[in-house]
């Protein structure tokens, strides 16, 4: 069996944000003068006691007064301050899958770094997360690198991103990768020893599962009524997911393809008028594009294709809307599909008069916009009957409240879809 030991800061996870706004709250609670931006990631790594002591200059009495400010701070908010490199999910799913034993090693101490990987769904990669007791702040690495170690083992390699993970596994006589992404550089760690240097998650996936293939990504879509925030609810989700790791493609219906964008620009402009099934046909010709050039090579790279609306949206407004009815709109969208649904899809839920009001407010409609109020009471209707019809896929949330209200369950709802669908490929 092979173990792969990981470092935690700077090498799964870009935890800089939170550590530093914490070390320079703590540092300004005992009245030192706060670092500066430009010493910003020489805190990432290192102990807390030897950051403050050697940074910042405190005897050991002021390193652990700072370093209890420090947690007021970082165990409620900067924790969670933090950001899964791209590449990591798809690299944990890939070793897990090849039967690996996998484990954290890290001088943050075990409580907080097994907090980090339960929040960012992460902690069913690991079978160990070993790091230093609450006030032990001078815990060696090769001593942490050797807890994470599985009794018996064939091989195994440290993977970190500064001079102490390398020196760590070096004690030990372990192989060692340096971690070019993070928060050392390329010189400290070969300087150090490493044995193989990766400069990006892409090249320590290629040399560690040589020829393996990438785990499938997922198809989500953002469905809902003009004025419901869609523009506003994608953009937080969007930032929701990179926090996670998640490798996210923007893409849009109708459009999202060459040939999609040109037959958007025929539908949506005001005065071309034409024939509800003809309306309905161009909905289906960009759609057989977007899914065959843009969605199914999306996830088949790995990445996570968010969309503006997706065949949800044709069988609303043209089955529902424009009365053609939602079955037989769903029926002439089955070869542009051909089984493509979204693994979720996210429906912001809100009465049509308050969606239209808002998205009145804020400009000039567009052509499917401007229709009456009774067309969009029918939109309306239609969703109701979509997610009826099929309740498992959707994720229904409340609309009309705040947007960080909004975003939240949305986030919510849509990262639970998302592991359980990790978990169930495992």
């Amino acid at each position: 069996m092979r173990a792969v030991i990981f470092d935690l800061d700077g090498t799964l996870t870009q935890s800089d944000e939170g550590i530093f706004k914490s070390i320079r709250y703590a540092a300004r609670k005992l009245g030192f003068a706060e670092p500066p931006e430009s010493d910003r990631f020489k805190f990432i790594g290192p102990p807390l006691m030897y950051s403050f002591r050697e940074y910042l200059g405190m005897t050991r009495e002021q390193a652990v007064e700072a370093q209890e400010a420090y947690r007021e701070r970082y165990w409620d908010t900067g924790l969670f301050e933090n950001r899964v490199y791209p590449g990591i999910r798809s690299l944990l799913r890939m070793l897990k899958k090849r039967g690996d034993w996998v484990a954290i090693a890290t001088g943050k101490p075990s409580d907080p770094a097994r907090r980090i990987a339960e929040h960012f769904g992460l902690n069913r990669y690991f079978d160990r997360i070993i790091g230093p007791d609450l006030n032990d702040g001078n815990a060696a690495k090769d001593a942490l690198i050797l807890a994470a170690l599985p009794e018996r083992f064939d091989e195994a390699v440290m993977v970190g991103d500064r001079h102490f993970d390398i020196e760590g596994a070096n004690a030990l006589g372990l192989p060692s990768v340096g971690a070019g992404w993070g928060y050392g550089t390329e010189e400290e760690l070969r300087s150090t020893g490493c044995t193989h240097y990766a400069a990006r998650v892409g090249d320590l996936i290629d040399l560690l599962c040589p020829g393996d293939p990438m785990p499938r990504g997922a198809f989500l879509s953002v469905e809902g009524l003009d004025g419901s925030g869609k523009s506003t609810q994608i953009g937080m989700l969007s930032e929701a997911l990179d926090r996670w790791g998640f490798v996210v493609r923007h893409s849009r219906e109708p459009g999202g393809s060459p040939v999609g964008e040109r037959i958007r620009e025929i539908l949506l402009t005001r005065g071309n008028e034409m024939e509800s099934l003809t309306e309905a046909l161009l909905f289906a010709a960009s759609r057989a594009e977007h899914v065959r050039k843009v969605i199914r090579p999306a996830v088949e790279r790995g990445e996570v294709l968010l969309c503006d609306r997706f065949v949800d949206s044709s069988a609303a407004y043209q089955g529902g809307g424009r009365e053609l009815g939602v079955d037989r709109v769903m029926q002439l969208n089955a070869p542009a599909v051909d089984g493509t649904l979204p693994l979720a899809t996210l429906y912001l839920d809100i009465g049509h008069e308050q969606a239209m009001r808002r998205r009145t407010a804020a400009s000039d409609p567009d052509r499917m916009e401007s229709e009456p109020d009774s067309f969009h009471a029918r939109v309306e209707a239609a969703y109701r009957t979509l997610i009826g019809q099929d309740p498992r896929r959707f994720v229904v949330v409340d609309a009309s409240r705040s947007p960080e209200e909004v975003g939240r369950d949305a986030a919510a709802g849509i990262l639970a879809r998302l592991t359980a669908a990790e978990e169930a490929d495992e």
